[in-house]
């Protein structure tokens, strides 16, 4: 299920993780990892209920969707534990130290992340990690 799950499933699974946490109940690994993530997101805790399983944040109205924040968050945990793609965790670093903060070093990189999947959908391919890792480098002022 997590693997390619449906929006309600992954829905689902944020809110149910956030309410094992809330009763104290123990976590799977990638629970624990969402919780961190949600920790850092006190504005979308609200959200994280049955009540917005099926709400729409339409980017036309400027709106920002917090599942699919969250989400880019736990895609972007998951590239940084493996090095996926190779050099990413480099990139962080080097992100994390020039920005003086974690969380501002990740939001650019979720931005590098979602102008790729954006990309890919508006040209009907697959996602290059090159153009991903291309704008985290001009972040940090490298051109290659």
């Amino acid at each position: 299920m997590l693997f390619n799950p449906s929006r309600d499933e992954a829905r689902r699974f944020f809110i149910q993780t956030w309410q094992k946490h809330l009763q104290n109940q123990a976590l799977a690994d990638l629970e624990a990892v969402l919780v961190d993530v949600l920790m850092a997101h006190p504005e979308y805790h609200n959200y994280l209920s049955i009540d917005y399983l099926d709400h729409d944040w339409p980017p036309e109205h400027g709106d920002t969707n917090p599942f699919l924040h969250l989400s880019l968050h736990l895609a972007l945990a998951e590239q940084l534990s493996i090095d996926q793609p190779a050099g990413v965790r480099q990139l962080y670093q080097q992100l994390h130290q020039q920005q003086g903060d974690a969380h501002k070093a990740l939001h650019i990189m979720l931005d590098c992340l979602a102008e790729m999947i954006w990309q890919a959908q508006r040209n009907q391919t697959q996602p290059d990690p090159a153009i991903y890792l291309a704008g985290i480098r001009r972040h940090l002022g490298l051109f290659q």
